[in-house]
């Protein structure tokens, strides 16, 4: 699977950060929805694309100039 990458370098790194904190969240309080949206997160995080932002014509990576 070749997604493109529309995820920087910063953005993805707060967003594995947030999926450690959410799966937790979630295994402490015994919440599936928090694992669940924890697991989505650290799987746009850990691919760097999101389709949100495709939706939204969003784009976070760092682009070279030249």
């Amino acid at each position: 699977m070749n997604l493109p990458k529309n995820i920087g370098t910063l953005d993805r790194n707060i967003r594995l950060a947030a999926a450690g904190v959410l799966i937790l969240l979630g295994l402490v309080t015994s919440s599936v929805i928090l694992d669940i949206l924890g697991l989505i997160v650290l799987a746009t995080g850990a691919l760097g694309f999101c389709p949100a932002y495709t939706l939204l014509k969003m784009d976070t990576t760092e682009k070279k100039e030249g």
